[in-house]
């Protein structure tokens, strides 16, 4: 028996906003990248915002002397370049294919029409801003608190979708090195330093591809 709203008894976390962008009326184009190519630019105009139907992204910041920070990553199912909704007329950081990704490409005023119109993808469309405001916090007082060690376990954690409702995914999106130092805040040889550390405790198979396990959460919750 259904519920009034459309969802069946006991399935009230299986909304799936693929679905729905498909069937709401929302026009969008899909946009396929390859591995390493820009999706957009900081400085370029912001007019659109981005869904993820699969593969990975990173956003990067460059400052003005140069220095890249990666400041968040993007997988299936997340949105990014939301800022333009809120007033942000260019991009605040650069967008880039990590794997062969695949993207819906909406128009602001479209989307936010959509989502004046249906409830429910508005429901979790602020669902998600609420939980990446949580994530943004959270990412500040590893920056501050927390060792490099336990800042690269929960960020391999983070990619490997530990905590979602969904299942998590072992393997993940190739990422170099060097990615993984800038998003963590140091070097690469600390990275790979305590990569291999992690590799020897079985917390991670890492042999080009990056497998995490469970294991890897009690470095995180370690005091």
């Amino acid at each position: 028996m259904k519920k009034p709203n459309g969802k069946k008894d006991g399935k009230a976390n299986a909304f799936d906003p693929q679905i729905f962008l498909d069937t709401a009326g929302l026009s969008r184009k899909i946009a396929e990248f390859r591995r390493n190519e820009s999706i957009y630019s900081q400085g370029d105009v912001a007019e659109s915002v981005m869904y993820v139907q699969k593969g990975g992204v990173k956003l990067s910041v460059v400052n003005g002397s140069g220095k890249e920070a990666v400041v968040a990553m993007f997988g299936p199912n997340d949105f990014f370049g939301e800022g333009c909704m809120a007033g942000q007329s260019v991009r605040m950081g650069t967008a880039t294919a990590i794997t062969p990704t695949t993207i819906l490409v909406m128009e602001k005023n479209e989307l936010l029409r959509v989502l004046h119109n249906e409830q429910e993808l508005s429901d979790h469309f602020i669902r998600y801003m609420l939980a990446h405001n949580i994530r943004v916090e959270e990412d500040l007082v590893d920056q501050l608190f927390n060792s490099s060690e336990k800042r690269l376990a929960r960020t391999l954690l983070l990619l490997a979708r530990y905590g979602k409702q969904d299942q998590p995914v072992r393997n993940l999106p190739k990422v170099s090195q060097e990615t993984l130092a800038s998003m963590v805040g140091t070097t690469r040889s600390r990275v790979n330093f305590f990569m291999n550390k992690f590799r020897k405790l079985g917390f991670i198979e890492y042999n080009g591809k990056i497998k995490v396990n469970k294991s890897l959460l009690t470095v995180v919750l370690h005091e």
